[in-house]
């Protein structure tokens, strides 16, 4: 009689295939993304072409590149995150798209507008002045920067609009949407950042209107295949209990307008993957996004790891966490890929020996990784 281990299940489990619109990628596993600030000027170097294509000769199914800027003046606050936009810059991302090609890995840049998490003066345009729907970077606190007028509504729709479609034109797979962690487009969704009292505030579902009018745009300018993956989170890092929708019918207000916008994936962020979260359900956010969308779902929070990844910036380490747990959700398809962020960050080579029944060679998380990023 066969007996199957742990690792072999693991392997079993994670090297499925998997279609996201038009893309097939070759397993489960998601590079997940992680601000590196390694692209002085905005442009991803060779260093940044060897950092990915590394991980994707390693084994990793999908690369969701680190947050990069799309071009519009106040999306970010560093001269050293790449941007996706620009000749240099982009000609510099068509080379990681080759690298990652060539190592047999598939990759999404992930698309981002920081908002009001930008103060003014910072690079990498320094006049520009710091925007969201209604200048707050939080909720109860005053205004700080500018509401954003439908002339900035439609400026930044159009620049994920052309980021999107310049991802196609240089060689990516697709595209991840950053709406999560209290960035611009959860500064839309979240009722904490959002006073507005136009289309684009109120409810659940108007609140949903301006990620929406996005998704359409990038749906439109790029090729009906071309995936489309939307991250997004309750949680955020202005406060971690903030939540988008205390339950089920809430979620769903605000997925289902993206979904039928053109979303081919979602990214449920959470910190621990392993948490239910609602009362009376042992669904995490992920599972609770496939069941409302029928959408292929990514999930991720601490991922191999026992141990918050906030705590990780902290200079905290972390030990090796079992993957039974997610290996039966994922058996079970109550989501249907796995991102994992610093286990990857930690060990290149992670996902080569989980799918090689290796688990034993995998090692505790040193947050003096973060210093490294090799």
């Amino acid at each position: 009689m066969t007996v199957t281990t742990p690792a072999s299940r693991a392997a079993q489990i994670l090297s499925r295939p998997i279609a996201l619109g038009g893309l097939t990628v070759p397993n489960r596993i998601v590079m997940a993304p992680m601000t590196r600030m390694f692209s002085p000027g905005g442009v991803p170097g060779e260093d940044v072409r060897s950092y990915y294509a590394r991980r994707a000769a390693a084994g990793v199914g999908l690369i969701v590149t680190e947050g990069t800027y799309v071009g519009h003046d106040s999306a970010g606050n560093s001269d050293r995150v790449p941007r996706f936009h620009g000749e240099e810059q982009l000609a510099g991302w068509a080379k990681v798209a080759e690298d990652v090609h060539a190592a047999g890995g598939t990759i999404v840049p992930q698309l981002w507008h920081i908002g009001m998490v930008r103060e003014q003066g910072q690079a990498p345009y320094a006049d520009a002045p710091a925007v969201g729907p209604s200048g707050l970077v939080n909720a109860g606190v005053e205004p700080t920067g500018k509401a954003m007028t439908q002339q900035d509504v439609d400026d930044v729709v159009g620049a994920f609009a052309e980021a999107a479609a310049a991802a196609e034109r240089i060689g990516f797979d697709g595209v991840e949407l950053h709406g999560a962690h209290g960035y611009l487009l959860d500064q839309f969704f979240w009722a904490g950042t959002n006073r507005r009292t136009d289309a684009y505030g109120g409810d659940a579902v108007a609140r949903a209107t301006f990620a929406a009018e996005i998704v359409a745009a990038v749906r439109a300018a790029v090729s009906p295949d071309f995936p489309i993956i939307f991250r997004y989170s309750q949680w955020k890092q202005q406060d971690y209990k903030a939540r988008l929708a205390e339950t089920p019918e809430e979620l769903e207000a605000i997925l289902t307008p993206l979904a039928a916008a053109g979303v081919d994936a979602f990214h449920a962020s959470t910190r621990r993957y392993w948490l239910p979260e609602f009362d009376g359900s042992d669904l995490n956010l992920a599972g609770w996004t496939k069941k409302i969308t029928g959408k292929p779902v990514i999930t991720v929070g601490s991922v191999g790891l026992d141990g918050d990844f906030l705590k990780g910036f902290q200079g905290e380490g972390a030990p090796v966490k079992g993957i039974d747990n997610l290996l039966d959700r994922l058996e079970a398809e109550e989501f249907d890929m796995v991102a994992v962020g610093r286990a990857l960050l930690q060990d290149p080579e992670w996902a080569a020996k989980v799918l090689s029944d290796r688990l034993s060679e995998l090692a505790p998380y040193d947050a003096a990784a973060l210093q490294s990023l090799s």
